[in-house]
Formats: structure tokens, C-alpha cells, sequence
């Protein structure tokens, strides 16, 4: 049986991941080192039995013509990417793994809040350049933090902020509950300080936060988002910070990727190449666990 790899980092934090999928399977890889299209996905499952899965989208129509995909395996949490209804249709399994990043994926959003209160960039870069600029930052301590989702990663972006004594609010689909303070979305834009976006999915061609959102938030108010591109308006997004009717903003995820687009020419937000879940020990928690369901769904031991 035949596995393709889709995701282009697989392996590089364990090899072990790798050498499991190619004891078992016929392995092909992702030749091109970034986000496949639909017509290479296509291309590259002729006669492929599984699927691991990266961020790329898998539409209807390609599982339509590969009729011969009997698993997808995700590599990761988020499966708005993959046309669920077709895997139902087609009796395709479809697995994630919905614990493996979120530990990494917290510390990474935190990572880069910080990095934008502070300017730690900003100055890291005028340094290196022999620039000694001494910028004035923002304290996270007192601020109020609004969490969009408040799932399994927008939990621990809460349990780690706690410590720095700010006062979290959050949104999702309904109040949980909890020991937060539960907001409509349009009520928690315009109360916070700070928008982190931790949400699994949105309607198709909607954006979680667009012009009217952002529109709602302070001019003061900082907006992170390591969940998906596709969820900000990044040309809403792009105009607000060069008008200056928000202060700044930090992003892992992006429309397109790699992201070559307008915000980066601006010193007011940080930006990181999709890495939130590429920290060492938690991508090999995941890829493993990746493996395991993508055997698990074929039928297949991995011990």
C-alpha cells in the first residue's frame, strides 16, 4: 500500500515518524516544500491507498477522482481544510490529532504577543544593523484579553496568560461555563485589549474577523491570530494598522502561503512562517500520532 506525505516538514523532528510509515508503507513525499494545490494533490495520489495530511485543501472534486484514498490522516487539529461530507460520501476515515500542538501552539502565540508589546524584533533587527533604538513598549500585565474559541488551545493560551495578571474574557459558540467571563463576539471586540483567535472553523468565504470587526476593536487594541489565515481579513487587517486604527498585530497563519503580502512592510506586526506547531518535542508528539491513526485506519499494527 502507498501513503503520500503531503506535509513537507514531516520526519524533521523525529525521523522515527518517517521510518515507521516506510516499514509499513510505500511512501511518497511532498516534492515541493510548501502547501500542495489541488491539481498536484490530485497529481500526486494516483494510486495512493492513505493520505498524511498537511494544511492543503482537499476538495470534493479530488476525492471524487481518487476514489482509491481509503484513509486521511491529519496532521493536526484543524479539519475545515478537508471536505468532510465527501470522506463521509466515499467512506473515506479521516482522522487529526487534536492534542499533540497545543502545547506548542500556546507557546508560540504567547511567544509572539510578547515579541509586538515589546518590540523585541523591531530592536533585534535596528541592533543587528549597529542601530542603538531604544523603543517604548507595552506591558501585558492589566490588559484585557478577548480569546476567540476557547478550546483546547485557546484554554492554555488562557491558563498561560493568567500568570502575567490579565483579565480574560472569551467568544465561541456558546458560554462553557467556565471560570472566564463569556462575550458575543461583537461585545468581547470592542471590550478587549488584546484579540487572540484560537476558533476551528468559520463559514466557507466568511472571515471570523473582517472590516466590521475590526472596525469594533480599540485603536489601542493588539490582534494575534495562530489559528487560520483564511479567518482575517488581511486587507481589512493591513489597512486599519497603516491608518492607524489599530496599534498592531502578530500572525503564524496566513490567506497564501508563504505569505508575501503588505504586512510586511509594516513595523507594527510581527510575523512567523506557520510554526506554531513546529516546536521539537510537540511535532513529533503529533506526527507520531498521525501515523498511529493513518495505521489504526488501514488496519495495519505499528508496534
Amino acid at each position: 500500500m502507498k501513503v503520500l506525505i503531503s506535509t513537507s516538514s514531516f520526519g524533521k523532528a523525529d525521523v522515527r515518524t518517517l521510518k515507521l510509515c516506510e516499514e509499513k508503507l510505500e511512501v511518497i513525499l511532498n516534492p515541493y516544500g510548501r502547501k500542495l494545490t489541488t491539481e498536484e494533490f490530485i497529481n500526486l495520489t494516483v494510486d495512493v491507498d492513505a493520505v498524511i495530511a498537511g494544511v492543503e485543501t482537499i476538495t470534493r472534486e479530488a476525492l471524487e477522482k481518487r476514489p482509491n484514498i481509503k484513509v486521511i490522516s491529519r496532521c493536526g487539529v484543524g479539519m475545515d481544510s478537508v471536505d468532510q461530507e465527501a470522506c463521509r460520501e466515499f467512506k473515506v476515515k479521516l482522522y487529526n490529532t487534536p492534542n499533540a500542538p497545543v502545547d506548542s501552539v500556546a507557546e508560540l502565540t504567547v511567544t509572539i504577543l510578547l515579541d509586538l508589546l515589546k518590540n523585541v524584533s523591531n530592536m533585534n533587527e535596528s541592533l543587528k544593523s549597529g542601530v542603538w533604538n531604544k523603543m517604548t513598549g507595552f506591558m501585558l500585565k492589566g490588559k484585557k484579553v478577548g480569546i476567540v474559541g476557547l478550546g483546547r488551545i485557546g484554554r492554555k493560551v488562557a491558563e498561560l496568560l493568567v500568570g502575567f495578571g490579565v483579565e480574560i474574557s472569551y467568544t465561541d459558540i456558546r458560554d462553557q461555563g467556565n471560570e472566564y467571563t463569556y462575550m458575543d463576539k461583537q461585545t468581547l471586540l470592542s471590550w478587549a485589549d488584546i484579540i487572540t483567535v484560537h476558533a476551528s472553523e468559520c463559514e466557507e468565504g466568511e472571515y471570523i474577523i473582517g472590516e466590521r470587526d475590526i472596525c469594533r476593536m480599540k485603536k489601542t487594541a493588539f490582534l494575534v491570530n495562530t489559528s487560520r489565515g483564511k479567518y482575517i481579513d488581511e486587507e481589512a487587517l493591513y489597512r486599519a494598522l497603516k491608518e492607524g486604527r489599530l496599534q498592531g498585530a502578530a500572525l503564524d497563519v496566513y490567506g497564501e502561503e508563504p505569505y508575501k503580502g503588505k504586512l510586511s512592510s509594516l513595523d507594527c506586526v510581527v510575523l512567523t512562517p506557520h510554526i506554531s506547531s513546529s516546536a521539537k518535542e510537540g511535532r513529533a508528539v503529533m506526527e507520531m500520532e498521525a501515523v498511529r491513526n493513518l495505521l489504526d485506519g488501514l488496519g495495519l499494527d505499528y508496534d
